[in-house]
């Protein structure tokens, strides 16, 4: 009898003590989710929850381009179809690459490598990360940019893309118009579509990707694009415009679900963890981050000057320092008050490539939290004393610094990006590059 009295005893010990940590989880949620909901544009915690990718009536879109399945599903097929850039500096270089080679769900959507290089770049390595130069092109031939290429997740939540936020005349760019026609690139604008639709009509030029109905018809596109695009007359259907808008609606479907933070917003408390929760707490708190990152993709259309290097500031290809977009901002306002003034950007998945900032200037995110903590310009052009207001030092204990790298690193990493990712491409074609080192890399021989 002793012996039962005392097994009861223990059991309701364990279960007093399973309780009570069940009860401070409670509590630790409860307080974390007021905090939230304090700084929540909407004044509730619930703003920051992102749609599954499959509802795209709650995904934000383009009234002039309506999203749907099967559009989605087209714009993901040419996402990663090397079969069209056909149009390469060099022979060489033509069905090579792709959008997904400067943007690969491994690396979090962004390149693996510092800087992306699409046309006349040779390589893949494991994740993007040992793309170079090939052999055949000059520097100056090569299809990269002078800063570091943004993330696509949850980038519908962007109106005005690229660092300096020069696509889309509405929402940040309204009252810009005297800019437009003064930057090749920005007239564009003036078409009325959104800054992601503006953009990637822009890119499919930009990045050398070809559409017409000869390709489409070799390939097996030309019925998808008739579905899609039924209402669209036949010398639009089959054009580069029709591809950037079916590459703008997969764009906008690729959003952050699975990350384990989604996963606690929608109830699941032990979606976190301990350390994880203390960095939600230094996020939306001490640490001031929702000063700039408030947005449902914890980034913002606002422009800062960090004082962060620019990319031609390290090893680069092609990369100058009097670039246009070394000027952030002010490279598209023309204004010098905008100049050093760089977009927001969102936070999900920094973890699966080593590089940060527009210049590639950091490699960890416990760098990237430092740099942060201490508010100290690193590029000699911006001195700390134009640092945005918005930007100065924090004061965390070692403790809350770790707390907050373990919420960036792994409370926001969505584990599965690869569903945005097909099994094949119409050609056939290997993907995300095609080139003869990339083959032997992926193993599509």
């Amino acid at each position: 009898m002793l012996r039962i009295i005392t097994l009861i005893s223990l059991l309701s010990l364990v279960i007093s003590c399973t309780k009570d940590v069940t009860s401070e989880d409670v509590k630790i949620d409860a307080n974390l989710k007021r905090m939230i909901s304090n700084v929540s544009p909407t004044g509730n915690y619930e703003f920051y929850k992102v749609p599954h990718n499959t509802e795209l009536d709650q995904i934000p879109q383009d009234i002039r381009n309506p999203l749907t399945p099967e559009k989605v599903e087209l714009g993901k097929m040419l996402f990663f179809e090397t079969g069209l850039a056909m149009d390469a500096r060099h022979s060489v270089g033509m069905g090579t690459y792709s959008c997904a080679s400067c943007h690969l769900p491994e690396a979090g959507f962004r390149p693996g490598a510092p800087q992306g290089v699409a046309d006349g770049g040779m390589g893949y390595g494991f994740n993007g990360e040992t793309r170079i130069k090939s052999n055949v092109y000059r520097e100056d031939e090569l299809d990269s940019q002078n800063a570091r290429p943004l993330s696509l997740i949850n980038v519908a939540y962007v109106t005005n893309t690229f660092w300096n936020g020069q696509f889309g005349g509405k929402h940040a760019n309204e009252h810009t118009e005297e800019v437009w026609d003064q930057l090749e690139e920005t007239e564009l604008n003036h078409l009325g579509y959104e800054g992601i639709e503006t953009q990637n009509i822009e890119g499919v030029k930009v990045h050398r990707i070809t559409t017409n109905k000869e390709l489409l018809d070799q390939y097996g596109y030309t019925n998808l694009y008739d579905e899609v695009f039924a209402d669209m007359e036949p010398e639009l259907r089959y054009s580069d415009l029709a591809t950037s808008l079916a590459l703008s609606a997969y764009i906008r479907s690729i959003t952050s679900y699975e990350a384990p933070f989604q996963e606690w917003l929608r109830g699941n408390s032990e979606a976190l963890t301990a350390q994880e929760k203390l960095g939600v707490e230094v996020f939306f708190g001490k640490a001031r981050c929702t000063n700039c990152h408030y947005e449902k993709n914890l980034g913002s259309v606002e422009f800062h000057r960090l004082g962060v290097k620019d990319l031609y500031q390290r090893p680069s290809f092609n990369t100058f320092a009097d670039a246009r977009r070394n000027f952030g901002r002010g490279g598209f306002t023309l204004d010098p008050e905008d100049n050093y003034k760089f977009k927001v950007p969102q936070l999900y998945n920094l973890a699966d490539a080593p590089f940060y900032f527009h210049g590639s200037s950091k490699h960890t995110l416990a760098e990237v939290v430092d740099y942060k903590i201490e508010a100290i310009s690193e590029n000699p052009n911006v001195p700390t004393e134009i640092l945005s207001d918005k930007f100065g030092p924090l004061d965390l204990t070692e403790e809350e610094r770790d707390g907050l790298i373990a919420f960036l690193t792994n409370g926001l990493r969505d584990p599965d990006l690869l569903r945005y990712k097909p099994t094949a491409v119409l050609s056939g074609l290997c993907f995300p590059n095609n080139d003869e080192q990339s083959r032997i890399d992926l193993g599509c021989y």
